[in-house]
Formats: C-alpha cells, structure tokens, sequence
C-alpha cells in the first residue's frame, strides 16, 4: 500500500465536523460530533435528509452537552452510532435500522467502565473513535492522545463481556505519534485511519500535523502497513466505497475543528 490519489469527492453544506461516515449502495450515512442528527445523503439526488436520533434536544449542542458521535459502523443491517467515552454525557450509543428505520438508544456506560478498568485509566481518559462489530466481537479503537493512555483496540467478547486491550503503536509526524480516528473491516484486514495531533486531551483539540492510512491483521492484530496521507489534514471517517483486485476505493470525513457547517468528502485511491 504504497501508491495513493487523495482527491476531493463531495462538498457538503449544512454539516459540519463530520466525524464518521458509511457508504451503503447509493447512500452515505453520515454523523458529526457536535450534532444529534444522522444524515443520509443520496448520491443520485445529490440531497441529503436529517434523522432525528433524539427527541426534544436540539440539532447543535455546546460542547459540553454533545453526545461526541465518534463512530458508525454498520451490522446486521443496522448503523450502530457510538459517543466517545470521554465524559458521562458521552457514553450512548444509538442503532436506526435500515429495515425499518426503528431508533433505539442505549446507555453504555457499564460497558465503558469495563473497557477503563481492563487497562486502569481515568474515566476520562477514555476516547473511541472507531468501532467494528463482529459476530464474537466489539473492537473499540481507543485513541490514546492522552498522556496517560496508549493507543490500541479493546477487544469486548459480546458472549463473556471480557475484554482484552492490544497496544497500537503508529508512526509518528514531526515527533508526534499518529492515535486512531476510526477503523473498517474488510475482508479479514482491518483498515485505520490515524491523526499525529500536538495534544494531551480527549477534550481539547491541538494543532494537527498530519494524518495516516493503514492496515491491521485482524488475527494477528499486527500492524501490516501505514503510509502519510496528508501534512495538515485530520480526517475522522472512513468507508468502502469501491474495491478490485488491484485497487481499493475509500471516502473520508475531514473534521477541521471549527463552527463552519460545510464538509468535504474525500475520496483515497489506494494501489493494492
């Protein structure tokens, strides 16, 4: 995975600090981390809609009150949306069914203190930024840019509720370590994004260096390949759009860190 086209796919207006994205037949779902919404955005029509994942709460919160949706990830015909962790209003999780547009919400805070005590950090220390379901397995991709905590993938057991934590050391950028942003199975290899960020908080946003495409064994959960991707960028989501033998196509969400409601999908072509 040495070759690669970084280009912009899609202008978005009316979103901002998208944070997670998946890519569904002719449909991207889309989630920020400042708001309470999901949008589907129909890649014929060239629109997208607003779904309502709460009721009475408003569209944009401050960020103290967010829910912090960090990661989507689609299973069993569901989207399965995640909080990060980081403070207690930020540990719900809410699926929509694709079937039948049921919403439901759940609170995860016991499962969040199962992962926080399996490697005895505080409680706001914890930062998800991507998830991946499996039939046996919850993978949560912690990103440690905190100063007391490594970055590596909770492995919760759905049968026993156990966890295991692996250590994910990346690359670094400028002298600083890339941490996860968010992370897709495909086939049996795990595909990650990752951002080299000058801070120490899950609270509070640094100047970015740069982010990294890479892959992990799921197996294994060795690290196979990492490549920088940009020297500026901090992009969050990540979704298939497209594979080949000799090719893979993936969109990505950019979160810029600011108020302004317009977002760019990006499309990395990236040579197998």
């Amino acid at each position: 995975m040495e070759k690669f086209q970084l280009i912009p796919f899609l202008e978005i207006d009316g979103i901002g600090a998208a944070s997670g994205i998946v890519c569904q037949n002719n449909s991207l779902f889309i989630i920020s981390d400042n708001s309470t919404l999901l949008y589907h955005y129909n890649l014929t029509k060239k629109a997208y809609e607003k779904i309502k994942l709460f009721e009475n709460r408003l569209e944009i919160l401050a960020k103290k009150d967010k829910p912090d949706f960090e990661a989507i990830t689609l299973f069993d015909n569901k989207l399965y949306i995640f909080g990060s962790g980081s403070t207690k209003k930020r540990n719900t999780r809410v699926s929509f069914n694709l079937l039948n547009n049921e919403i439901k919400e759940k609170d995860l805070s016991k499962i969040y203190k199962r992962l926080i005590e399996s490697i005895s950090i505080a409680d706001n220390d914890l930062n998800i930024e991507g998830v991946i379901i499996t039939d046996e397995t919850i993978y949560f991709f912690q990103r440690g840019n905190s100063s007391n905590t490594p970055n590596g993938i909770f492995c919760y057991n759905r049968k026993s509720k156990t966890v295991q934590f692996k250590i994910i050391a990346l690359p670094q950028i400028n002298g600083i370590e890339c941490t996860f942003t968010d992370a897709i199975l495909i086939d049996e290899t795990i595909y990650f994004l990752a951002a080299a960020e000058n801070t120490t908080s899950t609270y509070n946003d640094g100047e970015i260096t740069g982010s990294i495409i890479g892959t992990i064994d799921l197996k294994t959960m060795e690290l196979k390949s990492a490549i920088q991707i940009t020297d500026k960028q901090k992009f969050e989501g990540l979704a298939l759009y497209k594979k080949t033998a000799t090719l893979i196509e993936l969109l990505l969400c950019e979160d810029n860190d600011t108020e302004e409601l317009s977002s760019t999908i990006y499309k990395l072509i990236v040579a197998l």
